[in-house]
């Protein structure tokens, strides 16, 4: 994506479809006057008096225990410097919303309109009551510093500058690992720091707790290294001033076991990277562009282990990994601030986590067989789910421990499922779905690329490197529109009308013939049929001449079926194709099926449906937990649509007992944990959070999602189509921008997995 448009797109992203990137919502009912009364006057009066008799009451009655300021002055704002507390507004806002969808907390951000640290310091301390934490933001130095120690000093809640502490305790874990894997101690390795701003001194200070020699550490700022005969040094240089009498960057580097890099792009050069010690350590940090760029370095060095701040390669030293765990763990004990032995326990607990095998939802997020503790892997990932389970814990144990826990957690196991369920962590699907197909794009035909809504989907997927479009449609019609769009990327257009496709558009016509001659299929009925796109679209995948298609914006559902049928037909071993919809709610996602295609399925094929659906949950890194509904629990109809259910459920227990599979029940009970274990103790779901429900049939399947989507809201993937020979998926009539480019994502995966089975099938046909 060429930089203009990023621009625009982003500017349209925090504009559209309201300014901005949070807002408030109630948490209480207020339909009724009854409930408005309550929540004001008079009612509000009573939690006031209770809070006026006792302080502390506030976490009682209030959201304060769960609300974090983000407060800057916007003075040193990411790469972009000081440029003021307005400008800062989308950052802070972005962070507040870090904050939420990854351990929900209440960010809240505040924009300080000062450059006097006292007035700052002085700000904060009248506004603290509003707040259960302070995490201060993009605060230039020197002045960060006393701004913070001077808050930590003053007030008695948690504060933490994350400029200052996020990178540190990320680094400091991945150091650890890194140390562990060369065999190396931390009290004997030579460590070069280049930058010394907030970050960079706060990443030695932490790294000289874990016993690193101050005497072994080289820093460098803008005017070369930092030596103790430097004058008008800060404190904070001067705690890092060396004795050696070196003055450059390629002198500090020789010998030396580990670079972090705090500073600019392309200051470290292989030259210098060669000068280092056996197995050297490098975290290159700089944001977009590292020190030293990723590949270069390992060309340089086979031996060496590199992390940078980006995602597109292994060991990412990110921030998002440290601070919204440690507020959530300070937050759940009301801790007074947020100590040493609190950031050193959130560094273990990283560090130990990185150790641990991997969760598949992970490994499947990555598109990786099986991570594991090594070289490429010292740090967990983003996404790993068990984050919130563990960092949180480790800093509240911290806090108690050193004394500074006002509200000591005494059910560890009920903390840590409280916490699994605060995290939102079921609800990443799209955020998963993107990353993996990122990792392998797969050519995916765009059947509708005349129409506008259609193009932009392309354009998204192509520009995020989701999938590579092949866009059929009339040629004028597409290059028009992809000029109104911006949309310059070169990417094949093919018109299956045209004059240009009458050879393929031929070939296509004669396979379509010999594979339907006896179902009713002329020559010259398939060399018509080979000019509308959603048979030369399927026709394309069938020959290998794409991976995936999608289609079905502007057309009914089973007008588009048909073709996809007639041409591709069913997988091996399947008896029926069925579609899922993935519905994202607040409980997490649900797999729906069949929504679009089984009217009235049998038992038999119910079972066939809950199989292949439980597949659908797995491919997305979910055990499936499955609920075949109906009107009856367990026996109480004998009504035939009753029984069905039951009997698809019977044949699920004999042919594939591995399943948590179970029914009939109804929804009620299939969702809510304590109803179904109170009533029915003996069923497999009893207790068991439900993530896949089976429907007895297509009206009740169609309706529940297209409820569910109008009524709240919840986001739609699909309809998800399985069961066929190849990756083909058919959007719902009028689908958005977006829930196409979710739709191309799932045919990427879909593309992805057929491929690996190809491959373990040793080139077996499907």
């Amino acid at each position: 994506m060429n930089k203009e448009k990023q621009r625009r797109e982003a500017l349209v992203y925090h504009a559209k479809p309201q300014p901005g990137k949070i807002k408030v919502v109630p948490t209480k009912p207020y339909a009724t006057q009854r409930d408005l009364a309550l929540a004001y006057s008079p009612g509000v009066a009573e939690p006031c008096l209770e809070i006026e008799r006792n302080k502390d009451d506030v976490y009682k009655y209030t959201a304060k225990g769960n609300v974090v300021a983000v407060i800057s002055n916007g003075t040193a704002v990411l790469g972009l410097g000081n440029i003021g507390p307005e400008a800062s507004k989308p950052v802070m806002e972005g962070k507040s919303l870090l904050f939420k969808i990854f351990a929900d907390i209440d960010g809240i951000d505040i924009e300080l309109d000062t450059t006097d640290v006292e007035k700052f310091i002085e700000t904060v301390k009248i506004i603290s009551p509003t707040f259960g934490g302070i995490n201060l933001e993009d605060i230039k130095a020197p002045e960060a510093f006393e701004i913070e120690s001077r808050l930590k000093a003053e007030l008695d809640i948690p504060v933490m500058h994350d400029d200052q502490h996020g990178t540190a305790i990320i680094s400091a874990a991945a150091l650890l690992n890194a140390l562990e894997i060369t065999g190396k101690k931390i009290e004997d390795v030579k460590i070069v720091v280049s930058g010394a701003g907030a970050a960079a001194v706060s990443c030695s200070r932490l790294y000289k707790a874990f016993g690193a020699n101050a005497k072994n550490i080289v820093m460098l700022d803008s005017k070369g290294v930092i030596r103790l005969d430097r004058e008008n040094l800060t404190i904070e240089k001067k705690e890092f001033a060396t004795h050696r009498k070196i003055d450059t960057l390629e002198e500090a580097m020789v010998d030396a076991d580990v670079f972090i890099g705090l500073s600019i792009a392309d200051i470290l050069n292989p030259d210098m990277l060669k000068s280092m010690a056996k197995d050297p350590i490098v975290f290159a940090m700089a944001n977009p562009d590292p020190e030293i760029e990723y590949n270069l370095a390992c060309k340089t060095r086979k031996d060496i282990i590199m992390a940078t701040g980006r995602s597109d390669h292994p060991n990412q030293v990110n921030n998002v990994l440290g601070f919204p765990f440690i507020f959530r763990g300070a937050l759940d004990v009301r801790a007074t601030k947020i100590n040493e032995e609190m950031k050193m326990a959130a560094v273990m607990a990283l560090a130990d986590l990185a150790r641990e095998p991997v969760p598949e939802q992970v490994n499947i997020a990555y598109d990786t067989t099986r991570l594991a503790f090594g070289k490429d892997y010292i740090i967990p990932k983003p996404f790993d789910p068990r984050l919130i389970t563990k960092i949180p814990p480790a800093v509240a144990k911290a806090a108690m421990e050193s004394g500074v826990a006002k509200a000591p957690i005494e059910d560890w196991k009920r903390y840590e499922e409280e916490l699994y369920l605060r995290s939102g962590n079921d609800n990443k699907v799209v955020r998963l779905l993107h990353n993996r197909a990122k990792l392998n794009p797969k050519r995916i035909v765009f059947a509708e690329a005349e129409l506008l809504d259609v193009l932009k989907a392309a354009q998204i997927v192509h520009d995020e490197g989701i999938a590579q479009p092949i866009l059929l449609g009339n040629r004028e019609t597409i290059e028009k529109l992809k000029k109104e769009l911006d949309f310059d990327a070169e990417v094949p257009i093919i018109d299956p009308r045209s004059d240009e496709s009458k050879e393929i558009r031929a070939q296509y016509a004669i396979k379509l013939w010999e594979s339907r001659k006896r179902k009713g299929e002329t020559q010259y009925s398939a060399g018509i049929n080979m000019g509308k796109r959603n048979y030369f679209g399927s026709m394309m995948l069938l020959e290998g001449d794409a991976d995936g298609m999608i289609s079905g914006y502007s057309r009914a559902y089973p007008k588009v079926l048909r073709p996809v049928f007639e041409v591709l037909g069913r997988a091996k071993g399947v008896k029926n194709a069925s579609t899922v919809n993935i519905m994202i709610t607040d409980r997490g996602p649900l797999f729906l099926a069949d929504t679009s295609i089984n009217v009235d399925p049998s038992a038999e094929e119910l079972a066939e449906i809950g199989l292949m659906t439980a597949n659908v949950a797995k491919t997305f890194g979910f055990d499936p937990v499955m609920a075949f509904l109906s009107y009856a629990n367990f026996g109480s109809s004998n009504h035939p649509n009753a029984q069905k259910v039951r009997e698809a459920v019977r044949i699920l227990h004999e042919k594939n007992p591995e399943l948590v599979v179970d029914g009939e029940i109804q929804t009620d009970f299939a969702l809510d944990q304590e109803l179904c274990n109170n009533n029915f103790p003996f069923s497999k779901l009893a207790g068991r959070k439900v993530n896949v429900l089976i429907f007895p049939n297509l009206e009740a399947a169609n309706i529940t999602y297209k409820l569910l989507k109008g009524l709240h809201n919840a986001d739609s993937i699909g309809p998800v189509m399985v069961g066929l020979r190849r990756s083909a998926h058919i959007l719902q009539l009028g689908a958005s921008v977006d829930e196409m480019v979710n739709m191309a994502a799932v045919a990427v995966i879909d593309a992805q997995e057929r491929e690996k089975r190809r491959k373990a099938k040793m080139g077996e046909t499907d």
